[in-house]
């Protein structure tokens, strides 16, 4: 079962938020939504979740159509949304147990609302106001409430914001955990958070799906391209280094210094070493040049 995205768009007005879009989620797999304000992020979140509705496309959670069978969606789905609305003026475990009524959980209230406290780290705030928290516990109970009916998909915007190092750990062993067994998509602007958390990420640019890989794999092939520099002792004809297989171009960086494109997929640097002792030239440096999933995002969505 999984959740399946099939040529979902929004448009408010002549404004298209989301276009086309296609995805599916499995479980046991966290992915990491990236994109830029305004990129579409929040709103594809709102469409799972059963908040607004699509203006074409279809969208269906374990098998269930979010606009013919909205009720049961809401039963598989936790969501967090971005601005986190709580009430302030109640306690911790007075909120959590009027979100355990709202689930109808019964006589088994206040045994679920024990163990979220626990699984979140909220039990010294637990008899406190809402109001008097800081935003990280704010986020917390947050997380919590996502949590309240045991949801087979978690959809979490931004769930990390205004953690400290200590929180932030602990709320990303727990989000592993839950990643297990269960669909979680994760939506944040922290590329570290992706990096450390996301077996899959997504980025979003302008509504349309511009990357979608393993958070392992995006970094080296997303533009296509891998890219060495490689330092000889003395000059030599760039347009020699261009005939090797794979080589799709040559910038000379100084009299002696070569930057080389590749192909995605091919590590041309033993190919230029062996060209290299062929033609009796002595290699000073040669380094291949690593992107980060930051890198990636700003070539995708600049």
């Amino acid at each position: 079962m999984s959740i399946e995205i099939t040529d979902l768009s929004k448009n408010y007005g002549q404004q298209t938020v989301l276009d086309q879009v296609n995805l599916s989620l499995k479980p046991g797999q966290i992915t990491g939504l990236l994109g830029p304000n305004g990129a579409g992020k929040s709103t594809l979140m709102k469409i799972i979740a059963c908040f607004i509705p699509p203006s074409k496309g279809c969208v269906t959670v374990y098998g269930h159509d979010v606009m013919q069978d909205a009720f049961k969606v809401r039963q598989l789905i936790g969501y967090l949304p971005e601005n986190n609305p709580l009430y302030p003026e109640m306690y911790v475990r007075e909120f959590l147990l009027f979100i355990a009524g709202l689930y109808n959980l019964g006589k088994q209230s206040k045994a679920r609302v024990d163990e979220l406290i626990t699984m979140t780290g909220l039990t010294t705030e637990c008899n406190k106001k809402i109001g008097l928290l800081s935003k990280g516990y704010k986020q917390r109970v947050g997380l919590a409430q996502a949590l309240m009916n045991d949801p087979q998909a978690l959809i979490l915007d931004e769930p990390t914001s205004g953690l400290d190092p200590n929180q932030l750990t602990e709320i990303r062993n727990l989000i592993r955990e839950i990643g297990l067994t269960r669909i979680v998509l994760f939506s944040t602007h922290i590329m570290q958070e992706v990096e450390a958390l996301c077996q899959r990420t997504v980025i979003i640019n302008k509504g349309k799906i511009v990357a979608d890989d393993d958070t392992v794999n995006i970094s080296g092939g997303v533009e296509g391209k891998e890219i060495i520099t490689v330092e000889f002792e003395t000059a030599i004809d760039a347009s020699i280094l261009k005939a090797l297989k794979g080589v799709t171009k040559v910038i000379s960086l100084s009299s002696h210094k070569y930057e080389i494109e590749a192909v995605a997929g091919s590590d041309i640097r033993a190919e230029v070493f062996k060209f290299a002792v062929e033609q009796k030239w002595v290699v000073i440096a040669m380094q291949k040049e690593e992107r980060n999933l930051e890198d990636v995002f700003r070539s995708l969505t600049i």
